[in-house]
């Protein structure tokens, strides 16, 4: 059983004994229910979700009561997954993991173009690939509602406190932070997490350096050099490729509200809308390239941002429509149109903010 003495009992994913607990919870949990239902019944009224709440209950947890492991969830999630790429992508390919030993464990530095698509499919590539899941970082700005941290933490998810508030409350939080993912490494738990805060709304995927100074907290507590205890984390970059972006007009509008005002006001409901919509939309095909592991040359935390970023930028599967954006015009009729719909679809000033999306990745190359 776990105990109080767990010094990452609050930021990490649910062990198997804590799960028929969690998912009681979650069943339990009336937002959560109502969210289910207006999901699947959008049209209907409020007497509706009244009516049909009980119902939902009763059929989650006649679905759910046979879930009492961190992998049953998995393979839960698996199968919707596949559900989903088989229905939103024209295909998912991945290359080198061959590169890659199953049995030890790694901590991938990805790009970040999609909430929850991203971790996932570099999941079920690992899966596919008799490698084991990952961890996954995600942001404490998503789990404003309790059935949401549930839900990731049901999912091999840890937190990553970016609300804490003043110097000594951030330098425990990077200091948990720091410790937690050196131990899931030393314990055989590779490690998902993205190369810097927030997607990359404009294409551009660079690392911020903060955090891989995060990364070595822990290193610089057991007085071991940065290039030394980086060597130790086994990193691997990846990078993912998205022929088509789901919310590609959604990120164009936002910075061409943010250019126009200065800022952008976020909705409420906003990250989890992103969420949906990054699941449901429709991506054209997908590539999850799995670069080399970092064992050497890096004695700062912008060199190695450096290193990460030379292989997702090479990496990064070029499409048709990313080389029309950055103008080659050979491409064929169906790709044109495609874009001057999703052009067409945008205000004036947001369109070269959607174009610059797709072309970055060919500058950056």
């Amino acid at each position: 059983m776990t105990t109080t003495t767990d010094p990452f009992v609050d930021i990490r994913p649910y062990n198997d004994d804590e799960i028929p607990a969690a998912i009681e919870r979650l069943i339990n949990d009336e937002e959560f229910i109502s969210a289910i239902i207006k999901h699947r019944f959008s049209h209907r009224g409020r007497w509706f979700t009244a009516l049909m709440s009980p119902l939902v209950k009763i059929a989650l947890k006649m679905k759910w009561s046979k879930l009492n492991s961190v992998e049953a969830i998995q393979l839960e999630v698996k199968s919707y997954l596949e559900r989903t790429l088989n229905t939103t992508t024209d295909g998912v390919t991945y290359s080198g993991l061959d590169q890659l030993d199953p049995n030890q464990a790694y901590l991938f530095v990805s790009n970040h173009r999609d909430i929850a698509m991203d971790p996932a499919l570099v999941n079920y590539g690992l899966h596919v690939n008799n490698h084991k899941t990952v961890r996954i970082a995600i942001g404490d700005n998503l789990l404003k509602k309790p059935c949401a941290t549930e839900l990731m933490k049901l999912n091999k998810s840890f937190i990553v406190k970016r609300s804490a508030k003043g110097p000594r409350e951030m330098m425990k939080a990077l200091g948990t932070l720091s410790a937690y993912i050196k131990h899931s490494l030393d314990t055989g738990h590779s490690i998902w997490i993205a190369q810097k805060e927030g997607r990359a709304k404009d294409g551009n995927d660079f690392t911020d350096p903060a955090i891989l100074k995060m990364f070595h907290v822990e290193g610089r507590k057991q007085k071991i050099d940065f290039a030394d205890y980086i060597r130790s984390l086994n990193i691997v970059p990846v990078s993912i490729s998205y022929e088509y972006d789901p919310c590609d007009s959604a990120k164009a509008l936002e910075l061409h509200q943010k250019e126009t005002h200065g800022v952008y006001q976020k909705g409420e409901f906003e990250d989890i809308e992103s969420i949906i919509q990054g699941i449901v939309g429709y991506k054209g095909r997908v590539h999850v390239a799995f670069g080399d592991v970092i064992q050497s040359g890096c004695d700062s935390p912008d060199e190695l941002a450096s290193t990460i970023d030379e292989q997702i930028h090479r990496h990064y599967k070029l499409f048709p429509i990313n080389l029309l954006a950055s103008g080659d015009e050979s491409v064929e009729e169906g790709v044109k149109q495609r874009l001057a719909d999703k052009l067409q679809a945008l205000p004036e000033g947001a369109q070269r903010h959607l174009i610059a999306s797709y072309a970055n990745p060919v500058k950056n190359q």
